[in-house]
């Protein structure tokens, strides 16, 4: 499997595998669900993006997107490899990949930090 293969973790008898995407319910094993945190003290931890207010866990954009835009967010639609919201009078922006597949701990913490009254990160 190279690197650039992405998938689930399967954990079965003990072991765990990295399985590609789609053959996680033929693996047998219990995937686990949440996204990885690349690098820290914590290097594998899982963690959720959950909203404060409603105690929702974003699972994805169609999710999150309300939310936001409850906040006064803005989607901007210029470039399709990134989801992207700006706030009118400030310099925030919130870039995300297109792919909720590839929303990580990252982008979770960048939304936190520039709405920490309406989300946080939790470990799961």
């Amino acid at each position: 499997m190279s690197s650039s293969t992405s998938g689930v973790w399967v954990f079965k008898n003990g072991v765990a595998r990295l399985v590609e995407n789609g053959a996680a319910s033929e693996a047998g094993g219990q995937a686990v669900a949440g996204k990885r945190k690349a690098l820290g003290p914590r290097a594998g931890a899982l963690y959720q993006a959950v909203h404060t207010p409603s105690g929702m866990v974003v699972r994805s954009y169609a999710e999150l997107e309300p939310e936001l835009r409850a906040l006064g967010w803005e989607r901007y639609h210029e470039d399709p490899a990134l989801y992207q919201f700006h706030k009118r009078g400030a310099l925030d922006l919130i870039s995300l990949p297109a792919d909720f597949a590839r929303f990580s701990s990252v982008h979770m913490y960048d939304i936190v930090v520039k709405n920490r009254e309406a989300f946080r990160v939790v470990d799961i």
